[in-house]
């Protein structure tokens, strides 16, 4: 078996057999990466999702979020709505596609916060239309919510007061305003008199399912050796049909060949 192996046949078939096995190796090692960053997602959750807020300002700044280990983290932050609210195009919530709500929250120290206060349906007069939104409240107001890193730009065209995602540059160009960077997901908000005020719906939940990754990653392992396998298949039938010392099986004679003589 090992000298019929080695003849340009079956090596040619040895090297896509090798191929196979390296690159379901690393579709493996892909998904069960993708499966990891979940379960340090969640992990990130559990420790900020529902822990006691910090100030805004301990979290944001002039750089940019750090993923691994400030996103989600619950914040509070006191200030007034200054400036006309944008509306972020395409944004689905609870598998409905609408719009979400941003407004510029100054701080008494004079930066600003960009505070995604919900979620708005299409309008139903059209896409061309943007739907009616509840204002935001005036005079001092007291948010509570969650830190996200902000988006990357998508560069798109798009009618005044709108944008296509929440990318720094693009909510300082719309509001002509600087930003600090990243976005507050809005919680609670409560005017100084503690009332809360009409808002767009919340959004939904972060998404804390593992998926499939993690089956998939012991899938694509579990076919590591299927190549080699069909190979050892292949030469040992190869190799049998060609012994001519080996005895034949009988044929079967099915019952009504008998009945026929």
């Amino acid at each position: 078996m090992s000298r019929r192996l080695f003849t340009p046949r079956w090596l040619g078939a040895l090297a896509l057999a090798l191929l196979y096995a390296v690159l379901a190796y690393q579709l493996g090692h892909w998904q069960y990466a993708r499966h990891e960053f979940k379960v340090e997602r969640n992990a990130l959750l559990d420790a900020h999702y529902r822990a006691d807020p910090i100030p805004v300002t301990d979290v944001l700044s002039d750089r940019p979020v750090e993923r691994s280990r400030k996103d989600w983290t619950k914040v509070t932050a006191t200030g007034t709505y200054a400036g006309e609210q944008l509306l972020v195009r395409n944004r689905p919530n609870n598998s409905v596609f609408g719009y979400e709500v941003l407004a510029p929250l100054t701080l008494p120290d004079g930066r600003t916060v960009v505070v995604d206060r919900g979620w708005v349906e299409n309008s139903d007069r059209g896409a061309a239309v943007a739907p009616d939104v509840a204002a935001a409240p005036a005079g001092e107001v007291t948010v509570v919510g969650w830190v996200r890193p902000g988006e990357t730009t998508q560069r798109k065209t798009l009618p005044r007061g709108q944008v296509a995602s929440i990318a720094v540059p693009d909510v300082e160009r719309a509001w002509d305003t600087e930003v600090l960077d990243g976005y507050v997901v809005l919680d609670t908000e409560r005017t100084a008199g503690g009332t809360s005020a009409p808002r767009p719906d919340r959004l939904e939940d972060p998404d804390r399912s593992l998926g499939p990754h993690q089956a998939y990653a012991f899938q694509w392992w579990m076919t590591l050796p299927l190549g080699l396998l069909l190979i050892w298949l292949g030469i040992r039938r190869e190799l049998r049909d060609e012994d001519t010392d080996r005895v034949a099986k009988p044929k079967k004679v099915r019952i009504w060949d008998e009945e026929d003589y």
